[in-house]
């Protein structure tokens, strides 16, 4: 029983690194059946929502893994990328940081110098989304002055 949950983990876990989410989720969900680990409902989230849509559960299963194994900057990036899915980038950004004070991922690095680092705001005691913030950023950022 536990060479078969293995092995469905296994491949699950190969079948993501070629990009086939819906036929590692389908792996996911046998082995999920026959028990969990931390490694399985981290993958097995990342599946759901990139297939399934289901972000909610997504984030419980991923969350479920890091209670568990903190240390684990895969459970990091997983959520991560469930976060982006779900078009939460702000909190995908929190999420891949975090993941770097616990463990040295070249993926995740990759992952925040993709997305991007935000300037600081033009007038610091104004929100960023206030209107002077964004137009004044865009004026001295074509001025070449920011």
């Amino acid at each position: 029983m536990e060479d078969q949950f293995r092995d469905l983990v296994n491949q699950g876990i190969s079948a993501l690194k070629v990009g086939n989410t819906a036929f590692a989720l389908l792996h996911f969900q046998e082995a999920y059946e026959l028990g969990d680990s931390p490694e399985l409902l981290s993958h097995f989230a990342y599946c759901l929502a990139k297939e399934k849509n289901d972000y909610l559960c997504a984030i419980s299963l991923c969350n479920k893994a890091l209670v568990n194994e903190p240390w684990n900057s895969t459970h990091y990036l997983n959520l991560g990328y469930v976060y982006l899915l779900a078009g939460k980038k702000r909190d995908a950004i929190y999420t891949f940081r975090d993941g770097l004070l616990h463990e040295d991922n070249s993926r995740l690095k990759e992952e925040l110098a993709h997305l991007g680092t935000r300037k600081r705001p033009v007038i610091g005691s104004l929100p960023r989304e206030h209107c002077l913030n964004k137009y004044l950023g865009i004026l001295l950022t074509r001025l070449k002055l920011r």
